[in-house]
């Protein structure tokens, strides 16, 4: 039941903390609204064309390949920290995890996804 202490006690702090920055934000902060201050932010540039403007599908996929390859590599993580208490097993299975991953890079190269052109 400590365990189970600490992590409320976590979540309790920490939805404290966001609460209390919320209701400081509204309270201090300044309500001075401007036509400048209303426009979309772009980088501190003023706005230029439509928002709804089409993008490539090429740069979806290189998000998409991105974020799978990403998580997949988090996956890895874990698995080197209990490395020595896996064994020879935990290896063979990481390898096949491994060769898997790299066969997707292979077949997601192959079919011109990581192409720019």
């Amino acid at each position: 039941m400590t365990s189970l202490a600490g992590v409320i006690l976590l979540f309790a702090t920490a939805a404290a903390v966001a609460l209390m920055m919320l209701i400081l934000g509204s309270v201090l902060g300044p309500r001075r609204k401007s036509p400048t201050k209303m426009l979309a932010f772009e980088c501190g540039n003023p706005p230029s064309g439509d928002a709804r403007a089409r993008f490539s599908i090429k740069f979806y996929l290189i998000a998409i390949m991105f974020v799978l390859f990403d998580v997949e590599v988090a996956f890895m993580y874990p698995w080197a920290v209990l490395y020595r208490k896996l064994g020879l097993l935990g290896f063979i299975e990481m390898g096949i995890f491994a060769l898997i991953l790299g066969f997707g890079l292979f077949y997601v190269w192959r079919r011109g996804v990581l192409e720019w052109d």
